[in-house]
Order: C-alpha cells, then sequence, then structure tokens
C-alpha cells in the first residue's frame, strides 16, 4: 500500500514538472516576439517584411539600413544658427501711473451733468463734466460789477476833462478822475483774470461782459488725451477740489506698464533700457514691444524676487489694466550654435537626448547631445554634435525603435 502511494506522488511532481517546463517556454517565445507590437509601426513593419537591422557588434549604437528603411530617414548638415540670450518670467499689465491724471474740480460745486463712461477715449480740453460754481457765479459778478465801474470813470474822466478846458474844475479834480479811471482799469484786469482761471476763453468772457449775465456752469476738462478708466461722479453730488476719490481717472493708453516679479538670481542680468517683447492671452499671435525703464532697488524678503517694470507700446490700445503677460528679455548678445530640427534631437528613455549621425548615409550612430534653446523650429545643440556633420533630421525616432528592436 505505501509502495503504490509513493508510486502516485512520484507521477504527479513528474506532471507538474512537464506543465512548468511547458509554461517557462511559452514565455520565452512571447518574450522574443513582443517587441514587434511595443516599438513603433515603422520599426514594426521592417521586422515583418525581414529587413530587420543588425547593431555593429563593435558598436552597439550604430544601425545600418537598408534601401527601404533609408525612405523614411532625411538627413541634413548640422547648421549654425544664431540663439538668442534671453530670459523670461511673467507679470501684469498695468497704466502707466507718470500719464495717468485724476481729474478734480478746481472749486465747489454741484455736479450739473456728465459727458464721459469708463473707457472712452477723450482728447486734451474735451469736457468731462459740468458744475454749478458758487466760486465762479462770484467771480463773474464782480468782473460784471468792474465793467460797470470802468464805464462810469471813463465817462466821469471825459466830462472832467472838458471841464479842465473852461476851468470849470482844478487840476486837482482832474488828476483825481485819472486815478479813478486807472483803478477801474486794474480792478477789471484783475476781475477778467480771475473768471479765466475758472477756464472760460476771452470770448465767454466778452459774451459775459457784453450781455451782463454771469453763467455759474463751470466746465471740467480733460488734461490729456487719454481713456477714463474710472467715474466716481453722479449729476447732484456735491464735489470739493481735492477731496478724493476724483470724480474723473484719465490715463494716457499710448504706453503701457509691464510690471514683473523676476527671481533674485537673474536680476543681476536686466538693464535699463533693454528691450522686452510682451505677449498676453487675449492676442497670443501678438507681440508687444518695449523697453525696461524700472529695476526695483530692494529684494521681496518673502519671494526673494525683484520688481522690473517696463514701458509697451500699444498704439492701437489693445491692452487693458490688469491682463496677465508674459515677456521675453534679450540680456546679451546672440550666440551662434549648432542646431538640428525638432525632429531630429530624440528623447531616451533614460532621459538623455540623441542624434543620429552618419558619414555614408546608410550607417547611422546614435550620438548623446547636450541641447540648449528652442527656436524657429530649431534646437540648439551644446555639445555631442559639430557643424557639418551629416544628421537625421526627420525619422530620428524610427532609428532609435529600430536599434532597440535590433538589441532584442
Amino acid at each position: 500500500m505505501a509502495a503504490r502511494m509513493t508510486t502516485n506522488r512520484a507521477r504527479a511532481a513528474l506532471i507538474v514538472a512537464i506543465i512548468a517546463v511547458a509554461a517557462v517556454a511559452f514565455g520565452v517565445w512571447r518574450y522574443v516576439e513582443s517587441p514587434k507590437a511595443d516599438l513603433g509601426a515603422s520599426a514594426k513593419a521592417s521586422v515583418e517584411a525581414g529587413n530587420a537591422p543588425t547593431a555593429s557588434a563593435a558598436d552597439r549604437d550604430s544601425i545600418d539600413l537598408s534601401d527601404t528603411q533609408l525612405a523614411a530617414v532625411k538627413v541634413e548638415p548640422v547648421e549654425e544658427r544664431e540663439f538668442p540670450v534671453e530670459k523670461s518670467s511673467v507679470g501684469s499689465i498695468d497704466f502707466d501711473e507718470d500719464m495717468e491724471t485724476q481729474v478734480f474740480t478746481p472749486y465747489q460745486g454741484r455736479i450739473i451733468a456728465l459727458y464721459a463712461s469708463i473707457g472712452d477715449d477723450v482728447k486734451k480740453g474735451q469736457t468731462l463734466f459740468t458744475i454749478d460754481s458758487p466760486d465762479l457765479l462770484q467771480a463773474e459778478s464782480t468782473l460784471i460789477a468792474a465793467v460797470g465801474v470802468m464805464d462810469l470813470t471813463t465817462r466821469n474822466l471825459a466830462r472832467l476833462r472838458e471841464l479842465y478846458k473852461t476851468f470849470a474844475v482844478s487840476q486837482r479834480d482832474l488828476d483825481q478822475g485819472i486815478s479813478d479811471q486807472q483803478t477801474a482799469e486794474g480792478n477789471l484786469r484783475a476781475a477778467r483774470d480771475a473768471v479765466r482761471i475758472f477756464g472760460k476763453s476771452d470770448s465767454e468772457i466778452d459774451k459775459i461782459v457784453a450781455d451782463r449775465l454771469a453763467d455759474p456752469t463751470l466746465v471740467v476738462p480733460s488734461p490729456i488725451d487719454g481713456r477714463v478708466t474710472a467715474r466716481n461722479a453722479a449729476p447732484g453730488l456735491f464735489v470739493q477740489a481735492g477731496n478724493a476719490p476724483a470724480p474723473f481717472t484719465v490715463a494716457d493708453v499710448n504706453l503701457m506698464w509691464m510690471l514683473a516679479d523676476v527671481p533674485e538670481v537673474d536680476s543681476p542680468a536686466f538693464r535699463l533700457g533693454q528691450p522686452v517683447q510682451v505677449k498676453v492671452n487675449a492676442f497670443p499671435e501678438r507681440v508687444f514691444d518695449g523697453k525696461i525703464t524700472t529695476i526695483g532697488a530692494i529684494v521681496d524678503p518673502n519671494t526673494r524676487r525683484v520688481l522690473v517694470r517696463s514701458e509697451i507700446n500699444d498704439p492701437r490700445h489693445e491692452l487693458r489694466s490688469g491682463m496677465f503677460a508674459t515677456f521675453v528679455i534679450s540680456t546679451g548678445a546672440p550666440i551662434r550654435s549648432p542646431a538640428v530640427p525638432l525632429a531630429g534631437v530624440v528623447r531616451e528613455g533614460d532621459g538623455t537626448q540623441s542624434v543620429w549621425v552618419t558619414a555614408d548615409r546608410r550607417k547611422f550612430t546614435k550620438r548623446t547631445v547636450r541641447i540648449g534653446d528652442q527656436r524657429e523650429g530649431y534646437r540648439q545643440i551644446l555639445g555631442g554634435v559639430k557643424v557639418g556633420e551629416l544628421a537625421a533630421t526627420e525619422g530620428a525616432i524610427f532609428l532609435s525603435n529600430m536599434l532597440a528592436i535590433a538589441g532584442q
């Protein structure tokens, strides 16, 4: 009985061993066949067509291609191109505070009417609002009275001169009449100037004098060409000179500011007058030109950043305060370096960058390179290839997949 049980156990162990060997063999077969499905459509097609390349025994980073495979690869000499030395960062658009004016009423009064709204473009001298000004009314009343006194003294002087010719009045009376007339002239000039301070023109003053009618309406114009950026006024509101908030704020929008906080480590690269190229999300295809006008004198202790302010030209008045902006600043002369089209640089699985070079346009060798900036479809090469060497500018990823297959 015991012998029979021992025989059954041995038979079961043999069956398990046979199954294990079969499983291992099946796994090895699947491992050999699987790369064809994972290394790219082009490489898979080459394997299935029986055109798999062979890696050189002396150099495992080289690969020889057949005529059919060469059709998928474009070869060009490595060029030398200019790459600018630049720093980039982010910022925001703001109004030029040097050209932003708060428009106050010069004298107190009650607002009568408004003639501009937020966002309106206005010209220098254009009426923004009018107020009913008691100060203006007083000045015009004084002017009208001065005109009356002037007319009286003028007529009196003329009469004294006629009487003086017949010795009906003394020289003293005539001199007094001349003095009174000169005083009236001075008072009239002062009264006209007082009304002119309120913004009245000479023609408007002459009309007040001719009609003997005071007009208390004080016109408050825009002091500059620009855009209304704020309005804190309403009809009937009583306003006083210099009391905040200003009824209107007008900003010159031909020049805008871009405010950016740049990293402390980059701050030594910035200089006043350096050109700036700015892009905003609202106009992704547009580039706005400007220059650095201010570099902050302190470093923010919390963010370790420095304020850099630039003036941005905006002749079409497209930028708006608060827009998010990205900018690039040239910090040095352009550098000429070897360059390869973006499709010619392959990022390998270990994180390195490689370029495939060839001498005979048939055998390609993978070359690890150091890359730099990207510009106009080309990648800067800092080391690994030289200008004039032949490199695969299209199909480089195909070559990397082929090498992976050949190495299986």
